[in-house]
């Protein structure tokens, strides 16, 4: 289940956020931290809320926000974190209740965020973003019986470094097992924790940078490719040989433009696993140099403009200069890019380019949810250990 964490929601909390602090507001945030059934939003959707009224993110349809934010009251007076459910999976819920008719089950952390605490939502939201690195948060949300755990409690791992404030340190260690297992397949999931004086439920949260995509060529059709993916919270790249083309002018709104030829342009990007590149040129000689240069790199998708045919005939060349590539590079390369909406406008194509991306990221073909047979989202690890002072079982 990777990439959860929608990156354009969390830049617009932590933006939400610097804005509240400047204005002297008091700072709350909801995070939906365990889901069953069916339900609009699944775990890790975040709602910033303020001492002011401001809402920012959501963690539902529209159908449970404003009574989160009444909660904000209850977390204020008694200075703790709270967890609220909320059952929509009844009939009576429809008629009595919020009126969700979701089917569902969902629980909320609501917490004030305190800016100068290294586990705070703000910080490892901030880290995943300034450093492009990979973040998995192991967050307490229900303690029951003596467990030495309060509700909020965290563990965070960044890289090989961890800060935690669970003070029980058998089912510290048990987490931290947890989150490097998790940060090594890049799952979230929720775990159960048993132990001889009680138990504790915690939601081990997967977040990912934002998805780096490098668009080669500076054309009118590149501009919508840019502006959907930015609107998605990607880090957009356009590099063009053009100055007059490739300017912040057309493309106000993107991260980085590099002015290079095809090839040099290896030498000025930073690209790995989780980059994605779009190859736009509408010159086929320069296709054919980035499209060697990106099969032989680590980037996980590498789509290219144009018929079927030139695509053929690009690999074509490639395999006439001695060039092979193996079955895994090849399946990085998608041409003619873009799922098939009979996309004819620029940005048409650009809606077409762009949700293929999404789909390759999400391991999903693409195709009509009507038509799926299982659920739209899949279900979320949940599994008991028991936790002992001498050792600790996964059952």
């Amino acid at each position: 289940m990777r990439q959860k964490v929608k990156m354009n929601e969390a830049q617009a909390i932590l933006k939400a956020l610097e804005l509240s602090q400047q204005n002297g507001e008091t700072v709350f945030l909801a995070t939906l931290v365990k889901a069953q059934g069916s339900t609009y939003r699944r775990p890790g959707a975040r709602m910033l809320m303020t001492s002011k009224g401001r809402m920012v993110g959501t963690i539902s349809g529209g159908c449970l926000e404003n009574d989160v934010f009444e909660r904000t009251q209850q977390v204020m007076h008694s200075g703790k974190p709270i967890v609220v459910k909320y059952d929509t999976s009844s009939q009576e819920d429809i008629i009595w209740g919020l009126g969700l008719g979701c089917n569902g089950m969902v629980q909320v952390l609501i917490e004030r965020v305190e800016l100068d605490n290294e586990l705070s939502p703000f910080a490892f939201l901030s880290q995943c973003l300034q450093y492009k690195q990979q973040v998995v948060v192991a967050t307490v949300f229900y303690v029951e019986g003596k467990v030495r755990v309060e509700v909020g409690d965290r563990c965070v791992l960044r890289g090989r470094n961890k800060i935690a404030n669970i003070e029980d340190l058998h089912l510290s260690q048990a987490i931290l097992t947890d989150a490097r297992s998790a940060q090594c397949d890049r799952q979230s999931c929720t775990k159960t924790y048993k132990l001889s004086t009680g138990r504790a439920e915690v939601f081990i949260e997967v977040i990912q940078p934002p998805t780096s995509l490098v668009i080669f060529g500076a054309g009118h059709d590149a501009v919508p490719v840019a502006h959907f993916a930015k609107a998605l919270g990607w880090d957009v790249t356009v590099v063009d040989s053009r100055a007059n083309t490739a300017t912040h002018q057309r493309f106000p709104f993107v991260d980085n433009i590099i002015l290079t030829r095809p090839e040099t342009a290896q030498q000025q990007l930073c690209v790995n696993e989780r980059t994605v590149a779009v190859v736009m040129t509408h010159n086929y000689l320069h296709d054919l140099e980035l499209l060697k240069m990106l099969l032989e790199s680590a980037v996980s998708y590498i789509g290219v403009l144009g018929s079927k045919q030139r695509s053929e005939k690009l690999l074509q060349d490639l395999h006439a200069r001695s060039i092979g590539y193996t079955q895994a590079q090849l399946q990085r390369l998608y041409a003619p890019v873009g799922i098939d909406i009979g996309a004819d406008t620029p940005q048409e194509i650009a809606i077409a380019i762009v949700a293929e991306i999404q789909a390759v990221l999400a391991n999903r073909q693409g195709g009509l949810l009507r038509d799926r047979a299982s659920s739209i989202h899949p279900r979320y690890d949940d599994r008991i250990t028991i936790v002992s002072e001498r050792h600790y079982v996964s059952i």
